[in-house]
């Protein structure tokens, strides 16, 4: 089995990309939680309610400098702003609670045996799926707001950033 990595970089990535439609499965608890088999321990597979830690300022540079090159290249116009702001910040919130689930992925990675590692892989995607269903949903509301040339370079950039994304994962 090919273990499959998050990295900052790929956070990024992951996080703004919309090449998926993803379907998360309902959680055997209530939502929000899940247990490890060794430990009967509710892990947190959800970003808290209130505002995760903010991102590194290396990574939020590189989330805000894709962020103005996606924001150039469908070329927003001043009446697109308002759905435009609330995608960018659904691209962030992803980011941020991504990082934070990572992070704490991270300081128990040590200790997991092989079913607690497995849990946490499962938990890490079910936020990812979370996350690109609030993009998506988000992105829904700005592109109903484009012009029909905007939408033709919505097509052809995800289309691109959708290949880019096939072809790191077929050689990585």
């Amino acid at each position: 089995m090919t273990r499959f990595a998050f990295t900052r970089a790929g956070l990024v990535l992951a996080v703004t990309a919309l090449p998926f439609a993803a379907i998360a499965a309902p959680p055997a608890m209530a939502p929000g939680h899940a247990t490890t088999p060794a430990s009967s321990t509710p892990v947190p597979t959800t970003a808290p309610a209130e505002a995760p830690p903010p991102l590194p300022q290396a990574m939020e540079q590189k989330l805000d400098a894709h962020i103005n090159m996606l924001h150039k290249q469908l070329a927003i116009t001043p009446d697109q702003d308002a759905q435009w702001t609330q995608f960018a910040q659904v691209m962030h919130d992803n980011a941020a609670a991504m990082h934070a689930v990572l992070a704490a992925r991270g300081t128990k990675l040590a200790d997991m045996n092989a079913a607690d590692s497995m849990q946490s892989y499962a938990d890490l995607a079910r936020v990812h799926a979370d996350n690109m269903q609030k993009l998506a949903a988000s992105f829904q509301t700005l592109y109903a707001s484009l012009s029909d040339e905007q939408k033709h370079t919505a097509d052809t950039v995800f289309r691109h950033e959708e290949a880019k994304h096939e072809a790191h994962h077929k050689t990585g």
